[in-house]
């Protein structure tokens, strides 16, 4: 992800949960995803290492990496 403006990019979305190992947010902009360029549904930023997800729906998955963190880009099916 070094020519994702990854500050711009969170700037474009909606916060909606944070807890000690991620932070989500929902596009609710139709913001095109930098790994596919479809727009994605949700962002999760895993902010320790290692971390785990619990999905409770099947979704295609999207990921970058910036620096230490993960960027995880949700699109429903």
């Amino acid at each position: 992800m070094d020519d994702v403006d990854v500050e711009e990019l969170v700037s474009s979305l909606t916060p909606r949960r944070e807890n000690q190992a991620v932070k989500t947010y929902q596009n609710t902009v139709s913001v095109s995803c930098p790994a596919c360029g479809e727009p994605f549904d949700d962002l999760v930023v895993c902010k320790q290492n290692p971390t785990s997800l619990d999905l409770t729906r099947q979704l295609d998955l999207c990921v970058g990496v910036d620096g230490d963190r993960a960027f995880i880009f949700t699109h429903k099916q």
